[in-house]
């Protein structure tokens, strides 16, 4: 029997994993994972409860009591479980985006979401995107990509995101976010983002999403005819 195959996307906040690996995943009928969701469930969690992103202690007292679960609709898209209630929504501000990175960068709550998300990919062909996938979580996945863009190409998308969404934001600061984000993540003592050595680079700064997904899913059945 064919083992099933793991498809690893790492990169900067903002260069469109989420999207990209969404819709690789629904065009293979793979199951798409987010990991970038489950860490800022988890920071959602932490701040319901008044506890900051560099709070090891608080972190770690209280990661007992975050039950995650990961549901999917009908329409195939990733459904964030927080004890019982979807927080799908109350996750995805720039906000929740900081705490996901400052969380993140915790080992008790790296370890904590570690076998969850290789559980996943034991038992579904897959799609997993965050910072450290190909690196850590998932270091045999045989597909690796690296999706990366230009910090003023990832503010820009970022900053049209939002107001698409009636958020009132200004490019700057959505700017100053993603570069100090790239700081944190790169530089972060556990599980830093990097390119992992096997990995393909993807530079999305001047494709569509269409030519995105085209080259990824191309790369993809390269690797599973090898």
């Amino acid at each position: 029997m064919k083992p099933y195959i793991s498809v690893a996307i790492d990169g900067p906040a903002g260069a469109g994993k989420s999207t990209i690996a969404r819709r690789v995943a629904s065009e293979l009928g793979y199951l798409y994972v987010d990991t970038g969701a489950i860490y800022r469930t988890v920071g959602y969690h932490m701040s319901l409860m008044g506890i900051g992103p560099k709070d090891t202690d608080g972190i770690r007292r209280c990661l007992d009591d975050v039950n995650i679960e990961i549901r999917y609709g009908e329409d195939g898209l990733q459904h964030m479980m927080l004890n019982g209630s979807d927080v799908t929504d109350q996750i995805r501000t720039p906000e929740m985006s900081a705490m996901a990175s400052g969380v993140a960068a915790q080992s008790c709550v790296r370890d904590y979401l570690l076998e969850m998300q290789r559980a996943l990919a034991k038992t579904n062909n897959v799609v997993m995107d965050g910072r450290d996938i190909g690196t850590v979580v998932l270091p045999d996945a045989p597909v690796k990509i690296y999706l990366t863009a230009s910090e003023g190409v990832r503010a820009d998308r970022r900053f049209k995101e939002l107001t698409a969404k009636g958020e009132n934001v200004r490019y700057e600061d959505i700017y100053t976010d993603i570069v100090k984000r790239d700081q944190q993540d790169m530089n972060r003592p556990i599980a830093p983002l990097r390119c992992a050595k096997d990995a393909v680079v993807v530079d999305s700064s001047y494709l569509s999403i269409d030519q995105v997904v085209a080259e990824i899913k191309a790369i993809i059945r390269k690797k599973a005819e090898a």
